[in-house]
């Protein structure tokens, strides 16, 4: 599979960087004054300077499994070990969460560890794991 590409504003360039590096452990590629390439456990993910956001409208969120998820959001689908230690690690470092990590469909097809949280510009992070990768579009 290849990697996704993905750029984002950011008011605080510096704020974030450090969240994205320190906090989720990834690794800065090219970077210029204004933006910073970064890799996101194996895809590109770019933030972009920007002097004020369009809007800051209330998140949208949508219900799913008993949990109000944020819209947009994005992240990426880590193997079961990687997403129990980022889980872990989120959590000694005290993230809040949006939604705290937990199984979904425990022992059911499309079984899945998923968390969701804000980087420090709000945008909405989920990271998910499944017992079986097979079953990552699984319809029943």
């Amino acid at each position: 599979m290849n990697p996704f590409h993905l750029a984002i504003p950011v008011e605080d360039l510096e704020k974030c960087k450090s969240f994205y590096l320190d906090v989720l452990g990834c690794t800065e590629g090219r970077s210029d004054t204004k933006w910073i390439d970064l890799n996101l456990f194996g895809h590109q993910l770019v933030l972009h300077e920007t002097q004020k956001k369009a809007s800051k409208k209330k998140p949208f969120t949508n219900p799913v499994d008993g949990h109000q998820v944020p819209i947009p959001h994005f992240g990426v689908v880590l193997d079961w070990d990687d997403w129990m230690n980022l889980s872990n690690r989120l959590k000694i470092q005290n993230i809040e969460f949006v939604i705290k990590p937990y199984i979904r469909f425990k022992g059911k097809p499309g079984e899945q560890a998923t968390m969701f949280f804000m980087d420090p510009e709000g945008n909405a992070l989920e990271f998910k794991s499944f017992r079986d990768l097979d079953q990552l579009f699984a319809t029943k």
